[in-house]
């Protein structure tokens, strides 16, 4: 894990992939969407090689295994449908110092489950359609996260908010699908309170 760990956030040299929507790639591609699949798939465990802009016999082997796990048609090709699910249960390298941020910038001193939890409420706004689809989106969403308004999600998070980033991309959920949480001790909004409580980990309730 800690290999891996490393490997993820501080080791990797990467080119941005295309701001457009990724090529269709398969055997022999090569490019900068290459390493971008790549290092999605490596957050989700499928692919365990260094990021290359080759799209060879790992990477094929690594989108079939992805692709069967996930209901698609097992071609070992990264079309639009694989590409989509893809982003919508991974993160690319910016992503996921988002999300280590964001947790260190709200969570670090709470429990390491508690951590994570956090990193899955951003998760589950993701995937839900009452919000952004995005990772960057849902974290600026005005007001939505107190360490973006008082300036704590700029600091430099640590080793352990990147695991529990990764742990949240990787579907660990500690917070039972929870899509909000707050600190009673410090909550000034009564809103919150009225969402259902489903939860509480260290000092954060969590709530639908």
């Amino acid at each position: 894990m800690v290999a891996v760990l490393l490997a993820l956030t501080l080791g990797t040299v990467m080119q941005p992939a295309s701001a457009a929507a990724p090529a269709t790639l398969q055997y022999g591609s090569t490019g900068a969407d290459v390493p971008d699949l790549q290092y999605r798939l490596k957050t989700l465990g499928y692919f365990n090689e260094g990021l290359t802009s080759y799209y060879g016999g790992v990477t094929r082997h690594s989108v079939l295994l992805f692709q069967r796990d996930y209901g698609l048609k097992a071609d070992g090709i990264a079309g639009p449908a694989t590409w989509k699910m893809l982003k919508k249960v991974s993160v690319n390298r910016h992503e996921l110092d988002l999300l280590a941020r964001i947790i260190y910038g709200e969570a670090r001193g709470e429990p390491y489950v508690g951590q994570v939890a956090v990193g899955a409420v951003v998760m589950n706004r993701v995937a839900h359609a009452s919000f952004p689809d995005t990772v960057k989106d849902v974290i600026e969403q005005p007001r939505a996260f107190t360490a973006v308004d008082d300036g704590q999600y700029y600091m430099k998070p640590d080793t352990t908010a990147y695991k529990a980033a990764l742990d949240a991309v990787r579907g660990y959920d500690p917070s039972g699908g929870a899509l909000y949480y707050f600190n009673p001790d410090t909550a000034t909004s009564s809103w919150i309170w009225s969402r259902k409580q489903i939860g509480k980990i260290g000092r954060h309730i969590f709530a639908v």
